[in-house]
């Protein structure tokens, strides 16, 4: 009698479980911020370019900030970003942190989106504070 095959059973379903989660988690990074089908490219672009600093939740806690003398801005902070004018959040993606008088480590994407897609991701910044006219 070999006493390693339920123990080699319960390996097995642990590792399927944790496959399953890694095939959801970008799944439920995008449900965490509230996204619904008119913001899911924009979602998508967010996950690309801005979720290592600013966070899965979008709350600032990217993989990188601990690291950063200065942490990044809490996206789904509804009274912090109320008081941020679109064109301001425009400038600070398009431009850089600098731009607008912030940090030197948000770095300039306008090589990256084109005005159209940066005003998209605007746009998509006011559905995840909810203080935008989307909502």
């Amino acid at each position: 009698m070999n006493r390693n095959v339920p123990s080699l059973r319960l390996l097995s379903a642990a590792a399927i479980t944790a496959l399953g989660a890694l095939i959801l988690l970008p799944q439920t990074a995008s449900a965490a911020a509230g996204d619904d089908g008119k913001f899911a490219a924009v979602a998508h672009r967010y996950d690309t370019y801005c979720v290592q600093c600013h966070g899965v939740n979008r709350n600032g806690r990217g993989i990188n900030s601990r690291d950063m003398s200065v942490q990044p801005r809490d996206h789904s902070d509804a009274k912090g970003m109320g008081g941020i004018p679109d064109q301001e959040l425009f400038d600070a993606i398009k431009k850089g942190g600098l731009a607008v008088n912030k940090s030197v480590l948000m770095p300039a994407w306008g090589g990256v989106m084109n005005d159209d897609e940066i005003h998209e991701l605007v746009a998509y910044l006011r559905h995840v504070c909810k203080c935008g006219s989307d909502q």
